[in-house]
């Protein structure tokens, strides 16, 4: 069976614990074919982001593109989008895929999926607040998200405090995120997410919402680690994989998050900050 093709469309992290280095690792032990769509370039370690360089809106489409045209695809992880520009060109580039397939039949001859939307489950991970509570992107930007690509994704992964800022809310409790996801969901038709790391308590529960309001709860002991760089990053591409492979989307949810988990044990403890999970060491 050929491994299922992942596009991840993401920015770098220079010190390898974040966005498509980590993106690239997930992908590859959990069976997976990685390739990328680089959105930006970071100077960045475990203390913190030192510098950024945002890629082109033209160029990032045509990663994506080159990708499609020739290797094919079975699902999309979408991480960092730094502006409003990034946001129209990756949604115009998705939007076009059918086009680009009908375009290179012979690149998705190869594959197991004919080309279209409908056929690339899409994990969005809205990457827009830093670990300090700082917004990381412009309000332009986010409705540009809410209005472009929310609509075409297959799921949403905000953590508490994007939950909060994509609903106008301040989600405190389990019930508050129960509500901020719900309402999320319905009015963009599309499944959320929620994860629960942010709230206090032994115990973390990420929930799962579908549009019409039905949720899911994946409950497990809290891991006290500071070795949480790249968890969302890791969290987001495995569960595409698991999409890419044909999972339903609770067991993919699930197995990813039994990865993560995997991967916050096996963390090496580099760095002096919030350090990389243990990807190669973690069981898929």
């Amino acid at each position: 069976m050929s491994p299922p093709r992942i596009l991840s469309i993401a920015g770098s992290d220079s010190s390898g614990g974040a966005g498509i280095q980590a993106d690239i690792k997930t992908i590859t032990v959990l069976g997976g074919y990685a390739m990328t769509a680089i959105t930006a370039l970071t100077a960045q370690n475990t203390l913190g982001v030192q510098a950024v360089r945002h890629i082109d809106g033209d160029f990032i489409l045509q990663q994506i593109a080159s990708c499609v045209e020739d290797i094919g695809c079975d699902a999309i992880k979408i991480g960092m989008l730094g502006t409003e520009e990034m946001v129209r060109h990756v949604a115009a580039a998705l939007v076009l895929l059918p086009e680009v397939g009908a375009r290179s039949a012979a690149g998705f001859a190869k594959g197991s999926k004919p080309p279209g939307l409908e056929r690339f489950p899409i994990v969005l991970d809205p990457v827009m607040v830093a670990t300090s509570g700082s917004l990381l992107t412009s309000s332009d930007t986010i409705e540009a998200m809410k209005s472009r690509l929310f609509p075409i994704a297959t799921l949403l992964t905000p953590n508490l405090p994007e939950l909060g800022v994509l609903t106008g809310t301040e989600p405190r409790t389990l019930a508050e995120m129960q509500a901020a996801a719900a309402s999320l969901a319905g009015q963009y038709s599309v499944a959320v997410l929620a994860k629960g790391g942010h709230l206090e308590g032994d115990r973390l529960v990420d929930l799962l919402v579908q549009p019409d309001g039905h949720s899911l709860a994946f409950e497990g002991t809290r891991i006290d680690t500071p070795h949480t760089h790249g968890t969302g990053c890791t969290l987001s591409s495995a569960i595409a994989t698991h999409l890419g492979r044909g999972l339903p989307l609770a067991e993919a949810i699930d197995r990813a998050r039994l990865y993560v988990r995997s991967a916050l044990r096996a963390a090496p403890g580099f760095g002096s900050g919030h350090g990389p999970l243990g990807h190669a060491e973690a069981r898929g």
